[in-house]
């Protein structure tokens, strides 16, 4: 928990109980439905709740945006990002109803309401949103071709209306295919963790 506030120094008393909260629900929940690798469930608020948050160092998302969580697994990106704007709608939308059941769960006792959650494939979706969050789901033509579908162009928020993809690793091949379109934010330049020297955020517009 230390790790998100000495990042995030602004967070509410609500903010903090329910990051606070975040450990003890995937614990349990990860002894009974692996969502998290057992190895690494000891690193859930370095590896999975501030590489999350990354997302938060590029833009915050005004009252009334919704972020669509393609693929959201355990629930990442989409419940740190619902705890940290509240004033935003998170979709989390996963094609595997185990995992939901814990994500449901979670958000539950955390009391966030301002999540939905959908039992889907993401391309059989019909929604429209502002903007896609992915977490190294699929590659990004993929992820750019659910977004191009989905997400509606413009927008109020300090980026246009598009695709954030958290994503780790030598992404130039992939990056081929969205020249002079892609931004390519570099997750070291925010945080100084050495977990964050190979991970990017990658944001292309609609």
């Amino acid at each position: 928990m230390n790790i998100i506030e000495k990042y995030f120094d602004n967070l509410g008393l609500q903010q903090k109980e329910q990051f606070s909260k975040l450990e003890p629900l995937y614990t349990i929940w990860n002894d009974r439905i692996n969502v998290i690798s057992r190895k690494d469930i000891s690193n859930l608020y370095l590896h999975h709740v501030l590489h999350s948050l990354a997302v938060a160092r590029v833009i915050s998302f005004v009252p009334g945006t919704a972020v669509l969580d393609a693929g959201t697994g355990g629930g990442f990106p989409g419940i740190p990002l619902a705890i940290l704007f509240p004033g935003a709608r998170f979709i989390l939308v996963d094609s595997i109803g185990k995992k939901l059941t814990v994500v449901n769960d979670i958000i539950r006792k955390l009391d966030l309401r301002n999540c939905e959650i959908i039992n889907a494939r993401v391309e059989d979706l019909t929604l429209k949103v502002d903007f896609l969050v992915s977490r190294a789901v699929s590659a990004m033509t993929e992820v750019a071709g659910w977004g191009r579908k989905l997400v509606i162009p413009g927008g109020r928020n300090s980026l246009a209306n598009g695709m954030l993809i958290l994503k780790g690793g030598d992404l130039r091949n992939e990056l081929k295919n969205f020249e002079n379109k892609a931004t390519v934010y570099d997750l070291e330049d925010y945080f100084q963790e050495e977990y964050f020297k190979t991970k990017k955020l990658i944001y292309i517009p609609v």
